[in-house]
């Protein structure tokens, strides 16, 4: 769906780090996007809101980066956050206390989904 453009991947710094520490094949099909993408500097803004996310006890310090990915999301501006990562991301509690914090301070709401959730899964006729 990315490559057929109808969508842009947001990245942050920490998943284009992450990225490079996958298997070739992995780093292969995520340049093979570049042309939907756009890449996300984390900045002093996305900090404070990941400390914000941390302080008030969504994730802990371990999870830093999750918080992070949340974080970059919501500055940027971003309508959907797809991740496989269940205990940190893609949890209805969770999802339910980032937005608080969103809320609180003064940022948009993230929709925050699986993959499993955004595929298209209607036959398209032609």
């Amino acid at each position: 769906m990315v490559q057929m453009g109808r969508f842009t991947l947001l990245v942050s710094d920490v998943s284009a780090q992450e990225i490079g520490l996958a298997p070739g094949q992995v780093q292969k099909y995520f340049e093979s996007m570049y042309v939907n993408m756009q890449l996300v500097a984390v900045n002093k803004e996305i900090i404070t809101l990941r400390n914000a996310y941390i302080a008030e006890g969504i994730v802990t310090e371990k999870s830093t980066d999750d918080a992070t990915h949340v974080a970059a999301a919501t500055v940027a501006g971003a309508d959907l956050i797809v991740s496989w990562n269940f205990r940190h991301i893609v949890h209805f509690e969770k999802i339910r206390l980032y937005n608080a914090v969103n809320a609180k301070l003064g940022y948009h709401s993230v929709d925050i989904r699986s993959p499993l959730e955004v595929i298209d899964y209607e036959e398209k006729e032609i």
